[in-house]
């Protein structure tokens, strides 16, 4: 019966005004696409990147997901128009509990997210990519959180996420500096996995890299991590065994270990 759904399924995809969604082997790419604002995250993309998630849970084809912008930024931050307009305090907080939603919907996707820097990630737009699981930088790339320079702060989860990837002391220079640092600085300090001439290109060739392994196996990885920051590690570790214990359990370990015993690439069914 399950097989028969499959050959069913078939996905809407709804209209995008100011991104793009293709699915190609597995990899669902998202490109943000207003290239005249440098990719600015207007309410209006916003509100078509909070579609992204279902879509992506939506479709048993895609296994990872890749973020990118077009033209010469990735995203060069929220929509300074919109910010102008915010009136009061409690305006202020919605609008931040808004991008907050989206980027925590995207941040629990199951499959693993890479966000490929193009070219500038400044405020909103390097929140995005601190949302997803990994990093690729092109070399010219240009990061930083330069909200403070508006007397505002990050909005978007810039505050909690960037101290947990590369440590308090390091996320409040970029935060107090509002300075833009280039893609070697980044990879420095943790900020991005990797940078290449292309992050694109690099990005795919990242995702076919992880897509080669089990992809319950994946899921489960980065839940384990996920829910064990913030914990203590005996708490952490408990987590850990649990997940350990379904993964051990799947078909797919099964076959993991046939196909090494066997030297032979392994044939992962996501069961």
């Amino acid at each position: 019966m399950e097989h028969e759904h499959e050959h069913e399924f078939v996905l809407e995809i709804p209209e995008f005004e100011h991104l793009s969604y293709e699915v190609e082997e597995g990899i669902a790419l998202v490109t943000l696409k207003r290239p005249e604002a440098l990719n600015a995250l207007s309410q209006s993309l916003l509100e078509e990147l909070a579609e992204i998630p279902e879509l992506v849970q939506q479709d048993p084809e895609v296994r990872a997901v890749i973020f990118t912008g077009e033209g010469k930024a990735f995203a060069a931050g929220a929509d300074l128009k919109e910010i102008a307009a915010i009136k009061d305090p409690f305006m202020g907080r919605e609008y931040a509990l808004f991008g907050q939603r989206i980027f925590a919907e995207i941040a629990a996707l199951p499959v693993p997210t890479i966000a490929a820097i193009n070219g500038y990630a400044l405020g909103g737009g390097l929140e995005l990519a601190l949302a997803c699981d990994l990093r690729v930088a092109a070399k010219t790339a240009k990061l930083g959180l330069p909200e403070v320079g508006l007397g505002l702060i990050p909005g978007f989860g810039g505050t909690q996420r960037l101290p947990r990837l590369i440590g308090r002391g390091r996320a409040l220079d970029l935060i107090f500096t509002g300075r833009h640092v280039d893609a070697e600085e980044a990879l420095f300090l943790g900020l991005v996995n990797r940078v290449a001439e292309d992050a694109l290109e690099e990005a795919k060739k990242l995702a076919q890299k992880i897509l080669k392994n089990a992809p319950i196996a994946l899921a489960l990885a980065k839940e384990s991590v996920v829910r064990g920051e913030g914990l203590d590690l005996a708490e952490a570790l408990e987590i850990e065994a649990d997940l350990f214990g379904y993964a051990a359990a799947t078909e797919d370990m099964k076959e993991g270990v046939r196909a090494f015993l066997e030297k032979r690439p392994p044939s992962f069914k996501g069961e």
